[in-house]
């Protein structure tokens, strides 16, 4: 994969997810934590966004999925700005739009694995509906099981409570999760910093077949440059944001103070 800044991607129709002059700043703190001029991802897309600890790479993953907005400047998806919704249809499109894989994977761990994977059909009509039509068999059920099969967890573990599987069978159920109902983007925030390298190349392949099977863009961060290849597009995200240099030279709390606390430049130098 080459380095170096490319334009931006599509624009308009063609961009499932575009980002324009994006300022972002933690409440309190003076000075942004993110400025990024711009980029898009185009429908089926896989985003490789990298960097060390502490850079935004989570920030980032929760603009451009709603969770937080901008000060400033657009996070659209399917062409909607997510600053101009309020929060509750933030929610409900999030629900309809988007499958998050957590670092954590957050699954509810008195859910069974297969409760766990339907648990975005009970957030989502749409995301039930477009389930409810995969296949020959009716129903988010036969899609939940369909995805289990897919990523490999084996039967006898699907009645089991999440908190009762592996590290390993956690991710998987996380991954079938994320894609139910065919969201139209995927974000995954380094679901592969916890596994050794064996389960790292499996998950990938896994994760990677499954979004283009379903048609999903995917974006995923990980400070591990060695997933990269895997991906139509990488984002370096220390060279890209330009409110990094201010934040050191002031000597700002990075990304990790503020998840910590709460719980949680140019052309953009995106590589093909």
């Amino acid at each position: 994969m080459q380095g170096g800044a490319v334009e931006p991607g599509p624009v308009g129709d063609a961009a499932l997810l575009q980002v324009r002059d994006l300022r972002f700043a933690w409440p309190g703190e003076q000075g942004d934590v993110l400025a990024l001029d711009g980029f898009a991802i185009a429908p089926g897309r896989r985003l490789f966004v990298h960097g060390p600890s502490g850079c935004g790479k989570s920030t980032l993953l929760g603009l451009l999925a709603g969770v937080l907005v901008p000060r400033a400047g657009e996070v659209r998806l399917l062409g909607q700005d997510w600053a101009r919704l309020p929060a509750a249809r933030r929610d409900a499109r999030r629900a309809d739009h988007v499958g998050v894989i957590f670092q954590q994977f957050n699954l509810l761990p008195y859910l069974s694995a297969l409760d766990n994977v339907l648990l975005p059909c009970r957030f989502s009509r749409r995301r039930a509906q477009r389930a409810g039509a995969e296949g020959d068999t009716a129903g988010p059920g036969a899609e939940a099981r369909r995805l289990l099969q897919r990523v490999a967890l084996p039967e006898a573990l699907w009645t089991r409570p999440a908190r009762l599987l592996s590290v390993g069978q956690q991710q998987r159920v996380a991954a079938a999760r994320a894609l139910i109902g065919r969201p139209e983007l995927v974000i995954a925030d380094e679901p592969t910093s916890a596994l050794d390298a064996a389960l790292r190349d499996e998950f990938m392949a896994l994760l990677l077949g499954q979004c283009e099977a379903s048609g999903a863009s995917l974006v995923f961060v990980s400070h591990d440059e060695r997933l990269a290849a895997a991906f139509d597009d990488r984002l370096d995200l220390p060279l890209a944001n330009r409110a990094r240099a201010a934040a050191d030279t002031r000597g700002a709390p990075g990304e990790t103070a503020h998840r910590q606390a709460a719980g949680q430049g140019g052309a953009m130098p995106v590589d093909r």
